[in-house]
């Protein structure tokens, strides 16, 4: 096969893989084109490219997810070739068709290899044809919702509702018994049409405590095809991802060669050609089922990346220029462990947010795959992730150690992240010890969350004094005079009351109710705050966000504060003694599922709303009889704004 030599790269993609990509593609020498949208013009990922195009719009829709406008940008830039990253196009035969037949080099697999693979049902037939084991299920044409209904009892319940096109998590629904299939089905169908522009759902028997482990396989146009290992994804959220790991702490040798093999196979009988990810559920007794194969660069990709040593993403720039793979399977090496957290824009119970990102640090000596800046908006368009930290360590104890403290040493103050969760994960015994399932966040979320709580607690002095001082806005300033100061904040619910005396030389005297308590407060430079009380030490660093509401993180630990002189903002829960159901995030009001004058009860949904690319059913905490409705489908909606009003 002939080579071509790549010049000028458009990234039909933004954010962190945006400039992943770009890091790779400027080392090799090729120039980079970034496109985006209305909401991305001042994005780090644009700054950084060589050239850059606008897209117009804001949503996926409009932007990145127009065939006409990139194909477009790549002739207005004289890019030769487009890499679709992950997500958006990537798995979008008709897109790959159209970058070939513009005469241009296409990153990624030929767009026969997308339709056969990148559909979940025609994957499984394939994988079928090859004795690939896959779990039972109904993957036919007739989508008729009686059809679905018959299969399902043909198939047994639980079963997984799924989505043909895509990935991602969306389109999924675990049902675990009749009655429940029928909603299931129109939500799947919903969200997969609105991300993937197919609502075709196929049925297959659930697991429901297995572990997710996926295999990275890479092709070149000669023919050739290799693995380069598994890596286990099992802690998960909405069936997306949050932590992932090489080597699976279920994965002997004997059974990574098995499933290997089985993937490079899928591939193969496809005519696969660059970086690809077969995935699996495996079983308590080491059975392991085909779940489907995605025809691009994983987002958990750097994990493989630390563990082998290689760059993916040159292998694929290299094989879409007709070079042959580098590597034979035996020349593959493995060295340590290697973990990946995704680290998003949510809160502790998965309900994404937006906002302004006030101040940004990145840790130290850590890759940090991101595109964040201080100063940047995080908005309601695309996908809560932030960015992706990524250690290596000898062994799985010493790399979990290094997130931990990667962790603690991220700063992004602004809007809620799941920092402190992805630490408090780490740091649980179940995980500790490679015993976490799939379902380890639905067993173990709420003690998890208990935790963070009273971890909160525990800081709440450090926390209340970086707000007194202002942290975040200079060096700890003395007090203007060496009398008591009254510091009342709201936590939550609970209103914490301190006095605070300067006793000279930089100690200070604490009074919370009728507890004493002695600190310090030093800070250098630019840097955290150093907080200690009664010897214990704390790295503290804190900005102001609105209305008295302060964003304050001790050591791996967030904590938000409001000055109680302020009347607290009605929160996304029930508001005004349980009268009003206010918005928990923005997004896009789908469906209101209730009328004025309707009973309802705790449980039952309200609302669905669309935030960050997935569906989110709002449920009553209560029972109630709905007074107003205030909104309607179609409309935006914006975090804290009513959609309901109850009769008292």
């Amino acid at each position: 096969m002939s080579t071509t030599i790549i010049r000028r790269l458009l990234i039909a993609n933004r954010g962190e893989i945006a400039r992943r990509i770009q890091r790779t593609a400027h080392r090799l020498g090729m120039a980079t084109v970034a496109v985006y949208s209305d909401a991305d013009a001042g994005a780090l990922h644009v700054l950084e490219a060589d050239s850059a195009v606008a897209l117009g719009g804001n949503s996926s829709a409009e932007s990145y997810l127009r065939v006409d406008k990139l194909l477009a940008a790549a002739q207005a830039s004289g890019a030769d070739a487009v890499h679709p990253g992950y997500g958006f196009l990537s798995e979008n035969a008709d897109f790959a068709q159209a970058v070939l037949d513009a005469g241009l080099v296409w990153v990624g697999p030929p767009p026969a290899a997308i339709r056969a693979l990148g559909n979940k049902a025609a994957a499984k037939e394939l994988a079928l044809a090859k004795n690939i084991p896959c779990l039972r299920g109904y993957q036919g044409g007739d989508q008729s919702n009686d059809r679905l209904l018959a299969e399902a009892v043909k198939v047994g319940y639980p079963l997984m509702v799924k989505a043909t096109a895509g990935g991602g998590g969306r389109g999924m629904r675990l049902v675990t018994q009749a009655s429940g299939l029928l909603a299931a089905l129109d939500s799947a169908r919903s969200e997969a049409l609105s991300s993937f522009g197919n609502g075709e759902l196929l049925l297959e028997r659930a697991l429901l405590s297995p572990r997710h482990v996926e295999v990275q396989v890479f092709a070149d146009a000669q023919g050739h095809c290799i693995h380069l290992g598994e890596r286990d994804c099992s802690v998960q959220r909405r069936h997306q991802k949050l932590i992932e790991e090489s080597p699976s702490p279920a994965v002997n040798p004997d059974l990574r060669e098995r499933m290997g093999a089985c993937a490079v196979a899928l591939a193969q009988a496809a005519g696969y050609v660059g970086a690809g990810t077969v995935e699996f559920l495996v079983d308590e007794k080491g059975e392991f089922f085909l779940m489907e194969m995605n025809t691009r660069l994983q987002v958990e990709h750097p994990v493989t990346e630390a563990l082998t040593g290689l760059d993916l993403v040159e292998w694929q720039l290299r094989v879409a220029q007709g070079e042959p793979l580098p590597l034979r399977q035996e020349q593959v090496t493995f060295s340590g462990h290697a973990i990946e957290v995704r680290l998003c824009a949510e809160d502790d119970n998965f309900s994404p947010h937006t906002g302004r990102v006030q101040h940004f640090m990145a840790p130290a000596h850590v890759r940090f795959d991101h595109a964040l800046q201080s100063g940047g908006e995080v908005t309601p368009y695309y996908d809560a992730m932030l960015g992706k930290l990524i250690v290596h360590g000898a062994s799985r104890s010493e790399a979990i150690e290094k997130m931990m403290a990667a962790l603690a040493g991220t700063q992004v103050l602004g809007l809620p992240t799941n920092r402190a969760f992805l630490a408090a994960c780490l740091a649980h015994p179940v995980f500790r010890a490679g015993q976490a399932l799939i379902p380890f966040l639905a067993e173990h979320g709420d003690s998890i969350r208990k935790r963070l709580h009273d971890r909160q607690g525990q800081v709440l002095l450090p926390a209340a004094l970086a707000v007194h001082f202002g942290a975040g806005s200079g060096a700890a300033q003395a007090l203007p005079c060496p009398f008591t100061k009254t510091l009342r904040l709201l936590h939550g619910e609970q209103v914490l009351a301190i006095t605070v005396t300067e006793t000279g030389s930089g100690r200070l005297e604490i009074m919370c109710g009728a507890q004493q308590h002695l600190a310090t407060c030093t800070r250098t430079g630019g840097g955290p705050m150093v907080v200690t009380v009664d010897g214990l030490r704390s790295s503290v660093q804190a900005c102001q966000v609105a209305d008295g509401r302060w964003h304050v993180q001790v050591g791996a630990t967030d904590v938000w504060l409001r000055d109680a002189s302020f009347a607290p903002a009605a929160g996304p829960a029930w508001a005004n003694r349980a009268m009003e159901l206010r918005a928990p995030f923005n997004g896009k009001l789908l469906a209101v599922k209730v009328s004025a004058g309707e009973k309802v009860q705790r449980g039952d949904t309200l609302l669905v709303i669309e935030s960050m690319k997935l569906e989110h059913a709002v449920c009553a905490t209560r029972d109630a009889v709905v007074a107003a409705v205030e909104v309607a489908p179609g409309q935006q909606t914006a975090t804290g704004q009513v959609l309901l009003r109850f009769e008292a």
